[in-house]
Formats: C-alpha cells, sequence, structure tokens
C-alpha cells in the first residue's frame, strides 16, 4: 500500500527540523510509558486477586454445595456419599454455620461459627496452616471437657482468650423449638461452652473478624438439628480437576434443589470488588493514554508543515487528496501502534521481573506482613484489552490526522 509506505519511509527519515523529532520521540515515548503502566497496574491487580485466592484456599472448599431452599437440609451422610463418588472428588465433608453471641468473661461479640467434622475437615481444606497460636482441634475433647473450638484472630483479640485447657468460650444462639418465658429472658437462648484449642489467621477481614470453627455435633445439638443436618457440603476436587466442569457436573446430578459454587461464586463480592477497582483504574489510565496521545496530534501538524512541499508534488503528479490524507492517517497509527508495543514488551518485562524477583517491595513491617513484594501475575486477556485499546486509538488518531491535510493543494 503506497501510503503505509510512504508513511513508514516519514517516521523513520530524518527532518529538516531537529524540533519535529524531538516531538516525534516525545510523543511515542508518552504512548509507551501510559501502555507500559496500564500493563503494569493491570498485573499488580491480578497478583492481589491471586493472593486472595490463595488465602481463601486455606479456608473455602473448592466446591460448596447448598439448599437452595432453606438454610439447612437433611440426609447429609447419604449426600456426601454420592458426591463422593463422582468423577473428580477428592473429599467431601458436611458443615453447619450459624451466627451466634460469643462470650467470655466480660467481654462478648457476635461471631459467625462453622462446624466441621474435627480433623477429618482437613481432607477438604488445609484450615490448620491458618493456626498462628495453639492447634487445630474443632471436636470433642476427653470426658469432662468441654468441645474445642478454633477462634480467628478478631475473636481472640476481642474476648481476650489465648489457647489452653482452662481457656473456655460460651457460645449462645436463640432456640428454635419451644415457649419463651419473658420472666426468663435467658431460657430463649441455648448455651455450649467451647474450649479454645487454637487461634488463627486467614489475612480475609470477612473471617478474621468474627471466625470461630467447632464441632459439628455440637452445633447440631446446639441449633437442636438432627444427626444428619448440614448447611453445606463442602468439596475439595483432585488435582488438575476443573473446578467449573466438575460443579456443573455435581448440579446436574443432584438436581435443582441444590447450588453448586465454586470458591469464585463463594467469594462473589471479595472477587468482584477487585474486578470493579482494576478496571476502573483501567479507564483512568486509558483516560491518560488519551492524554498522552495529544503529543502525536502536534507531531502530525508539525510533519504537515515539513512535508507540505512533497504533497504539493505528489499532487502536482496527480496523487489524489485521499492518498495524501492516508500518509498522515497511517503517520499517526503507526507512531501509536510503535509507542503501543514498546510500551506493552516493557509492562510485561517489568511485571515478570516483579514476579519472578520481587524487586519493588511492600513498605510496611515485613514481620507484620504475609508477603513482602508486591504481587505479580500476567494475564493475556489484559494484553490483548491494552493492545486493542491502543489500536482503536491509533485509528481515531489517524482519522483525526486527515483533517491537517485539507489545506494542502
Amino acid at each position: 500500500m503506497l501510503a503505509l509506505r510512504i508513511a513508514w519511509r516519514y517516521l523513520f527519515a530524518p527532518k529538516s527540523h531537529k524540533a519535529v523529532n524531538v516531538i516525534s520521540v516525545i510523543a511515542l515515548a508518552g504512548v509507551a510509558v501510559a501502555t507500559m503502566a496500564i500493563v503494569v497496574v493491570l498485573s499488580v491487580f491480578n497478583g492481589f486477586a491471586e493472593l486472595s485466592r490463595s488465602h481463601l484456599s486455606k479456608v473455602d472448599p473448592d466446591i460448596r454445595i447448598e439448599a437452595v431452599r432453606g438454610k439447612v437440609f437433611g440426609s447429609a451422610d447419604s449426600l456426601c456419599r454420592a458426591v463422593a463418588a463422582m468423577p473428580g472428588v477428592a473429599a467431601v465433608q458436611p458443615v453447619l454455620v450459624e451466627r451466634a453471641l460469643a462470650v467470655a468473661g466480660s467481654e462478648q461479640m457476635p461471631v459467625v461459627v462453622k462446624g466441621v467434622t474435627g480433623d477429618a475437615y482437613r481432607d477438604v481444606v488445609p484450615v490448620g496452616e491458618t493456626v498462628i497460636d495453639g492447634v487445630f482441634i474443632a471436636g470433642p475433647l476427653p470426658p469432662d471437657s468441654a468441645s474445642a473450638a478454633v477462634l480467628a484472630v478478631g475473636p481472640a483479640m476481642q474476648l481476650r482468650v489465648r489457647p489452653g485447657l482452662g481457656s473456655f468460650v460460651d457460645l449462645y444462639v436463640p432456640r428454635r423449638r419451644g415457649r419463651i418465658n419473658p420472666a426468663n429472658p435467658a431460657g430463649a437462648y441455648r448455651r455450649a461452652a467451647v474450649t479454645v484449642a487454637g487461634v488463627m489467621q486467614i489475612d480475609q477481614p470477612e473471617y478474621d473478624n468474627d471466625f470461630i470453627i467447632t464441632d459439628i455435633a455440637l452445633m447440631r445439638s446446639l441449633l437442636d438439628y438432627d444427626s444428619d443436618t448440614a448447611g453445606a457440603l463442602e468439596v475439595r476436587l483432585t488435582d488438575g480437576t476443573d473446578a467449573s466442569r466438575a460443579a456443573a457436573g455435581i448440579a446436574a446430578a443432584l438436581g435443582a434443589d441444590f447450588d453448586v459454587l465454586t470458591r469464585e461464586r463463594q467469594q462473589a463480592e471479595t472477587f468482584r470488588m477487585i474486578a470493579v477497582e482494576k478496571w476502573v483504574t483501567f479507564l483512568m489510565l486509558v483516560f491518560i493514554l488519551v492524554i498522552a496521545s495529544f503529543n502525536i496530534i502536534t507531531t502530525l501538524s508539525l510533519l504537515v508543515i515539513e512535508k507540505r512541499d512533497n504533497m504539493r508534488t505528489m499532487r502536482a503528479l496527480g496523487a489524489p487528496h485521499s492518498l495524501v490524507a492516508s500518509v498522515f492517517a497511517w503517520e499517526g497509527a503507526l507512531i501509536t501502534a510503535l509507542g503501543g508495543i514498546v510500551g506493552v514488551v516493557l509492562g510485561v518485562l517489568l511485571s515478570w521481573i516483579q514476579q519472578h524477583f520481587g524487586i519493588i517491595r511492600l513498605g510496611a513491617d515485613p514481620s507484620a506482613l504475609t508477603i513482602d513484594v508486591y504481587p505479580v501475575r500476567i494475564e493475556g486477556a489484559d494484553i490483548l484489552a491494552v493492545s486493542l485499546t491502543v489500536i482503536v486509538l491509533g485509528l481515531a488518531i489517524g482519522q483525526l490526522a486527515r483533517l491537517f491535510t485539507r489545506k494542502i493543494d
């Protein structure tokens, strides 16, 4: 294509005025820096999303099965056996979750209590890895002792308790059955005492602020449920199994009465918030990229003045005005594309260096953090989105460039 060949030659050919060369380099560098910033920032957001997934994987299962109607369902044991026999399922355990009031001495707070099947629950999620004090025990202790519980750091600090046989927390929940005597308000609640066996930290506020894990049998008794009642089934998949495909297979087998949730759906709000922040930041950086591209318009206007005699010669030789306009349209697109390519390459390179070597570190006290470097992860979809944005911007600038050629005779 003749217009493209001429534009390519103008792009690298020396100009008679050095100012045009300098402005051209500045314009290209502006697009490159803005594009590089977009790639790096998106990769950092990906890194934080992956960090959240890694933390949640220690307390959230690969798949969670809940009843569509109601908070609980029966026949949990038979459902566990049925799900365990499905392809890709490594382990499945019932759980029971309810809100309660936790009291220790003069301290009290509302908490979320999760009943699990003791040590067998570790087959589903490696929750024991989150314990920072004591041990993970969520089952009955020897006779004449309360069932054990593991508290998140929030309840442990607010209730002022530490692991130990003499450390107890009372759990109160409203009675589900029977009459309530107004003269005895305390009779409206059922109480169970648990021994604090450990303190865990997940580094996620939704768990660290008010979460307690204890024995599912204790929870069933406290809530006055049958011995095969559960609030959900939690599933661990075998290594390499696609969670979405496995969830679809389980949902088809169990029918419409159950909702099968992957880890992303279990924490939909968390990942949605990260995604919204990521793409709002992307739009803001694109706006900066658009502003940076204004230098290209300045460059093109100067280039039109620089090559005015050449264009008049082309018109005298019979070149149509559309060809002259196309030369500058391609010139604007080439400058934008070249700047975008340089920016994408630099952005991917910097992100890769940070991902593998952790050059840039977090400024806070490393002893108070679970990581000490910015997490980064490169995703092809982000690179594609940035590339398409640069292409669209280059085409738009190319069309604007046609305006500068209207007065060329």
